[in-house]
């Protein structure tokens, strides 16, 4: 596995590498979800790329951002233990410079869900996707169910921009108590762990979303939005200071009482 830190040193790296190339973005502190992508790549192409860069533009609150879990050391191993043959870690002035003049902004999703309660936020994942999209030039790029947004707003891009890349959804990984696997997850109690696989259980089990926003608030969640758009159930919620999101795929019963 190379491990690279610098521009001039990735071009370099990948003007030696085929052009089959599986992508996996990340902002590190990497679980069994990254795990299942890293996989689905592996078996796709000739080679596999992972990003590890959280990215400060994506962050709507800074103490969100500096409270964002990071353990390099045992990123490196897993992402070697997942056959990755490229990890790219660049730092901000590599990715930003020393100012940003240019973002990509996406104004369908700034209304919608995540994108109207984290203002700026999509715009953040367009502009360091599209950057990276151009540094590494992938052929597939690999997304987790539960970031149904993030995964529309770049298949929205790719296709908008033309490039030639396809993006692929791999179904979200869960604990075993159904909370799906996500970075944050390593600022909950294990108490909170288990309380926060409420939120999986309420969205499968209650027809009205009245309902679970009601069942979610009653057990000490912040409910920031709970939406049935397209036949696709979302939830966002809080619970202490950690800000947790799923989403699935609504049964035929719940359907009928669809609000968007």
């Amino acid at each position: 596995m190379k491990i690279v830190r610098d521009f001039a040193t990735l071009q370099s790296v990948l003007a030696q590498m085929p052009k089959e190339r599986g992508f996996v973005p990340t902002m590190g502190y990497l679980h069994a979800g990254h795990v299942s992508l890293l996989e689905r790549a592996r078996t796709e192409n000739e080679v596999v790329i992972l990003s590890i860069f959280v990215n400060p533009l994506q962050f709507n609150q800074q103490e969100d951002f500096v409270a964002y879990p990071s353990d390099e050391e045992r990123d490196l191993a897993l992402a070697k233990e997942s056959g990755v043959d490229l990890l790219w870690v660049p730092d901000v002035s590599q990715m930003y410079g020393v100012g940003e003049d240019w973002q990509l902004r996406a104004h369908d999703f700034d209304t919608e869900l995540e994108g109207s309660s984290r203002p700026g936020h999509f715009t953040g994942v367009a502009t360091v996707i599209m950057k990276l999209c151009h540094q590494l030039e992938p052929a597939k790029m690999y997304f987790g169910e539960k970031d149904f947004q993030q995964y529309q707003l770049i298949e929205s891009m790719v296709s908008a921009f033309f490039m030639p890349i396809e993006v692929v959804m791999c179904a979200t990984v869960r604990e075993a108590s159904g909370l799906a696997m996500s970075s944050r997850n390593a600022r909950l109690t294990m108490a909170q762990r288990q309380q926060a696989a409420l939120i999986y259980r309420a969205m499968r089990q209650y027809k009205s979303v009245a309902m679970v926003r009601e069942v979610l608030e009653n057990e000490g969640f912040r409910v920031d939005y709970v939406r049935d758009v397209a036949g696709r159930r979302f939830v966002a919620a809080w619970l202490s200071d950690v800000r947790l999101i799923d989403t699935v795929i609504l049964a035929e019963q719940q359907k009928e009482s669809i609000s968007c």
